[in-house]
C-alpha cells in the first residue's frame, strides 16, 4: 500500500516548475547579539571560543504534518522561557516553512541570547538517498536557497545543515557527492548574495562502518567543496556509564586533527536512566580540543520517549529529564580560553573507495544545474514553503545537472547585493558588493553527464551503528511525514 501511495506521489512531482524567482527582501534584524565565526577546528563568537549547549527544536513532529517553531511567534515565544531556564544558547530546528515571516521569533531568540541551527531541507525538497542523481535539480535548490534568503540576515542564524542522515548505511554512500554539491552551491549562494559567512555543514548518522570516512569526504578538496563543519547524531552514551564505557575517548582520538568544528547534532540515549551524565564529559578539556559542544534531543515530547517537556496548547509541563539536563548544564562550565582548540583549518585526504565507501577519490562533484546558476545574479525568489509540489522527482534536461564541475569552480567570482540587506543591527552586517550581477565559474558543466545507481534500501535499528540508537524513523522529529513521503529509501529526515 505505502508503494502505490509513493509512486502516486511521484506522479504528482514530477510536473512541478521552478518557483518564481521575483526577489523578496530577507527579514530585518534588530539586535546586536555577535554572530558565529569559524577558525580553524571551532567557532568563535567575536573573540571568545563558542560552545553549543542546545536542544533539538520541533513541536510536532511526532504528528506527521510538518510544523514550522520559528514562524509561531506564540509558541516560540512561550518556549524560550523554558530555553533560559535551561541555560542553552543554541537550537537546531530540522524543517521551517521558507515562505513566512521569522522576524518575531528570531528576534525574541537573539534578544535572549539564543542561536539557530537550521536544516534546508523538508520533506518534500530534500536529496533522495536511492535517487540522489534526479532529486539534486534546480527546484530542489530553489527551494534551499529560499530558505538562505529567509534566515542569512538574522545575526544569531549560526549555521545551516545541507542534509541530515541522508548517507547512512555503505549502500547509499554513492550520494555523498550530491550532498556535498549541495553545501558547495549553499556557500556559493551565501557569498553570491552578499551575506555574511555563515557556516555550512552536515549532520551525519552514528555509522561505524563510514562515519569517519564521511568525514574525510566532506572536507576534503578544495575551500568551496569543502563543509564548514561536520556534526554527528550520537546515542552511544548510555547512563549509567562513562568516557571509556561510552566509547567516547575513541570517537575523540579518532577525531583528533580533523581540521574543522565538530559538534553533536543530536545526543542523549534514553536505555535507562536519563541522567545527562556525558555533559560534564562533553564540555570537559577531554573533549573539547576536539568538539563544540552538541544538541540534546529533544525538547518536545513527540511519542518516541526523547521529550524534555510535554506541550498540551499553551502549557509547558517540565519532565523529569528537564530538570535533571538543567541541572548537568548548570554544574558544567565551559573550559577556560580555547579549550584546546587549533587556529588552523586543514583540509582531509579524499577518501579512496573501498568496501564501506562507494565513491572514488578523483570523482568530480556533479555541476550545478545551469537553472539554478542563475540564483546566484537573481536570488532564488519566494520559497515553496511546506506546501509546495515537491522536488524529489523534479530532475531532468532542463533542471537536472548535466556534468561535472570543476575543483575550486564554486568560488564566488562577483557579488549582488543581497536582498534584504537592510537589516537594522550592527551584528548582523553583510559584505554586499556594487555589482549587479553575480557569478560562480562552476555554473556550466565541464566534462560528461552524471548518473547515480543507488540502491534502495530500509532504514532499520541498526543502521547507525549504536545499540543504544532507536530506529530513526521512529526517533525521527519528522519521521513520519518523512515515511508517508519517501517509504523507506528517501533521503530526508532519517533520523
Amino acid at each position: 500500500m505505502r508503494q502505490g501511495m509513493l509512486l502516486s506521489l511521484a506522479a504528482a512531482f514530477a510536473a512541478l516548475a521552478v518557483a518564481d524567482v521575483t526577489p523578496v527582501l530577507a527579514p530585518r534584524a534588530s539586535t546586536t547579539i555577535t554572530p558565529v565565526t569559524v577558525t580553524g577546528n571551532a567557532f568563535y563568537a567575536g573573540t571568545s571560543r563558542f560552545f553549543i549547549r542546545g536542544v533539538d527544536y520541533q513541536p510536532g513532529g511526532g504528528t506527521g504534518v510538518v510544523q514550522d517553531p520559528i514562524a509561531d511567534a506564540a509558541s516560540c515565544q512561550r518556549d524560550i522561557a523554558q530555553f533560559t531556564k535551561l541555560g542553552i544558547n543554541t537550537i537546531r530546528v530540522y524543517a521551517v516553512d521558507n515562505s513566512a515571516n521569522h522576524d518575531t521569533c528570531m528576534n525574541a531568540l537573539a534578544a535572549a541570547g539564543i542561536y539557530l541551527v537550521l536544516d534546508v531541507n523538508t520533506p518534500l525538497y530534500s536529496i533522495n538517498q536511492a535517487n540522489p542523481a534526479v532529486s539534486y535539480n534546480s527546484v530542489y535548490l530553489q527551494s534551499v536557497f529560499a530558505t538562505i534568503d529567509a534566515f542569512a540576515n538574522y545575526p544569531n542564524t549560526l549555521a545551516f545543515i545541507s542534509g541530515n542522515e541522508v548517507i547512512n548505511q555503505v549502500s547509499n554512500t554513492n550520494a555523498a557527492p550530491y550532498v556535498k554539491a549541495t553545501g558547495r552551491d549553499m556557500k556559493t549562494y551565501i557569498g553570491s548574495r552578499g551575506y555574511r559567512t555563515i557556516p555550512v555543514g552536515y549532520a551525519a548518522a552514528d555509522v561505524a562502518a563510514n562515519q569517519r570516512i564521511l568525514a574525510d569526504y566532506l572536507n576534503c578538496g578544495t575551500t568551496d567543496e569543502r563543509v564548514d563543519f561536520y556534526s554527528i547524531n550520537i546515542y552511544s552514551w548510555c547512563d549509567p556509564s562513562t568516557f571509556q564505557t561510552s566509547g567516547w575517548d575513541v570517537m575523540v582520538k579518532n577525531y583528533t586533527g580533523y581540521g574543522i568544528p565538530l559538534f553533536m547534532s543530536e545526543f542523549g540515549c534514553i536505555t535507562n536512566n536519563r541522567t545527562f551524565e556525558e555533559v560534564a564529559a562533553l564540555y570537559s578539556t577531554q573533549m573539547t580540543d576536539v568538539f563544540s559542544g552538541g544538541l540534546v534531543y529533544e525538547y518536545s515530547q513527540e511519542g518516541n520517549g526523547y521529550g524534555l517537556v510535554t506541550i498540551s496548547g499553551n502549557t509547558v509541563t517540565e519532565g523529569q529529564q528537564f530538570t535533571l539536563l538543567q541541572q548537568a548544564y548548570q554544574k558544567t562550565p565551559n573550559p577556560q580560553g580555547t579549550g584546546g582548540a587549533t587556529t588552523t583549518s586543514a583540509a582531509s585526504t579524499c577518501p579512496a573507495s573501498s568496501a564501506n565507501w562507494l565513491p572514488s577519490s578523483d570523482d568530480a562533484l556533479p555541476a550545478i544545474p545551469s537553472a539554478a546558476a542563475k540564483f546566484f545574479s537573481t536570488g532564488a525568489g519566494t520559497g515553496p514553503g511546506l506546501q509546495g509540489k515537491g522536488s524529489q522527482n523534479s530532475g531532468g534536461p532542463d533542471t537536472g545537472s548535466t556534468g561535472t564541475a570543476t575543483p575550486g569552480s564554486g568560488a564566488v567570482t562577483s557579488t549582488a547585493k543581497a536582498s534584504g540587506s537592510k537589516a537594522t543591527s550592527t551584528g548582523s552586517s553583510s559584505s554586499s558588493g556594487s555589482s549587479s550581477s553575480s557569478a560562480a565559474s562552476g555554473s556550466s558543466p565541464t566534462s560528461s553527464s552524471t548518473s547515480s545507481s543507488s540502491t534502495s534500501s530500509s532504514r532499520n535499528s541498526t543502521s547507525n551503528g549504536v545499540a543504544s540508537n532507536p530506529p530513526p524513523l521512529q526517533r525521527g522529529v519528522l519521521g513520519i511525514m518523512a515515511l508517508a513521503l519517501l517509504g523507506v529509501t528517501g533521503g530526508f529526515m532519517v533520523l
